[in-house]
């Protein structure tokens, strides 16, 4: 595969193959040049680095399982030293590398390198300490990864910026520039000489990752702009955070435009609802992905989904509340269920339903079927709330999600709805109801 990355890319691209097949948080493992004295090794998450008469420089570090893997690649190509790491924003799967490369500079007597980040980074570390639990959570919930633990210490940056800093290292000048978009604290590398841009998580090979449900906020109207604003660089290669690398001008640029046309339209047509009196509910269901780009084979929603993108900006410009008042002070959940339970005849009523709704899908044009099963997953949900220990209400709920998993097509969906036909099958003291 290594040797072979920009052939897939070429192949991606054309849409000869998928990014459902080749996915973008995957480790790809390897190393390619991609011009003179510039290296991208294609891992979780990207890793890219610039050879200099002081050094290597290196736009995120990798993560921890994969740091070491990361830094021997590298070393088949480079034997220099690490003089600087620049983070182009603080998710775990991108700073980890550092300490196996400053164990190394330990080692060879070599000055230690120097780490750079945005001013709110360290903010973002701070955060992830004291909520290092719910990390753990959510995280094992949306990866699948059961015995993954939030970590609680980090590397700091050493040094940090806030608007833009201009970097020259052994004789390479690199342009450092802060923009919002999946984070608050990305940071877009820009090469001039070799007209290489490195993005971070800003471009992905899919569908942008700007409305996590698990996440904090998103900013994908300030993403947009940021992807207009690299536009005018006019790059001529394009190293992501994760996925494949993007070769030529023209490509670069159809990459970047028409990520930032489908954030601006999400944004766009959810405020239309939110400024005529609609609800989320309405803005859910109403809002669509322009024809043009949801053909695009690098903007497909393998990993985030436009209509959690429609929650983002919800949440961004209109609160937390979607506009339903039974919402704004609702009753528990096991309540409403309860009662709902009651009166369709008891929670095996409920379940059977969503079973017979399970079936439907089966047969069904997908529209109809996408709704059927969103329809059983409520009434699965609420059998289970009711009657948590009651085995047929529980084998109900594990089919519907299961079902609901395996349809899914987004690293998001797919987890959460993995997650509950596992925990249909936990004991009753397991629930965290």
């Amino acid at each position: 595969m290594p040797s072979d990355v920009l052939a897939v890319a070429d192949r991606l691209w054309k849409g000869e193959v998928s990014t459902s097949t080749f996915h973008p948080v995957d480790h790809i493992g390897g190393f390619v040049e991609i011009t003179d004295g510039v290296g991208f090794c294609p891992s979780f998450a990207n890793v890219s680095s610039f050879a200099t008469e002081d050094g290597l420089v290196l736009v995120d570090t990798g993560s921890a399982p994969l740091a070491q893997i990361v830094h021997d690649d590298i070393r088949t190509w480079n034997p220099d030293r690490l003089n600087t790491a620049v983070y182009s924003h603080g998710h775990i799967d991108h700073v980890f590398g550092v300490p196996v490369w400053e164990e190394e500079a330990a080692t060879q007597g070599w000055a230690a390198p120097e780490v750079i980040a945005h001013h709110a980074l360290p903010a973002r570390f701070d955060r992830y300490i004291f909520t290092a639990g719910y990390n753990t959570i959510i995280n094992r919930r949306q990866f699948g990864f059961a015995d993954l633990n939030w970590p609680t210490e980090y590397r700091y940056p050493d040094r940090t910026y806030h608007e833009s800093l201009e970097l020259s290292v052994g004789g390479r000048g690199f342009i450092l520039s802060h923009e919002k978009g999946e984070t608050d604290d990305h940071t877009v590398t820009w090469q001039p000489d070799s007209r290489v841009l490195c993005c971070g998580d800003l471009f992905i090979w899919a569908s942008p990752n700007a409305g996590n449900p698990q996440k904090v906020q998103r900013y994908p109207r300030e993403w947009a702009a940021a992807l207009r604003r690299m536009l005018q660089l006019n790059a001529e290669y394009l190293l992501p955070g994760h996925g494949f690398p993007v070769m030529g001008a023209d490509r670069v640029r159809t990459a970047l435009t028409d990520t930032a046309d489908l954030l601006d339209s999400l944004v766009d047509q959810t405020l239309a609802i939110m400024n005529a009196g609609g609800r989320l509910d309405d803005a859910i269901h109403a809002v669509r992905v322009p024809a043009a780009l949801e053909a695009r084979p690098f903007l497909q929603p393998v990993y985030d989904e436009p209509e959690f993108i429609v929650h983002t900006v919800w949440r961004q410009y209109g609160g937390w509340w979607d506009g339903n008042p039974a919402t704004l002070k609702p009753a528990p959940e096991r309540a409403l269920a309860v009662e709902l339970a009651a009166l369709a005849g008891g929670p095996g009523a409920l379940a059977d339903r969503a079973l017979a709704l399970l079936a439907d899908a089966v047969d069904s044009e997908p529209e109809a079927a996408e709704g059927a099963m969103r329809l059983a997953g409520h009434l699965a949900e609420h059998a289970w709330l009711a009657q948590p220990d009651d085995e047929g209400v529980q084998l109900a709920r594990q089919q519907v999600f299961a079902a609901r998993a395996a349809r899914a097509t987004s690293t998001m969906a797919r987890g959460v709805f993995t997650w509950a036909a596992n925990e249909s099958a936990a004991p009753p003291h397991a629930h965290p109801h």
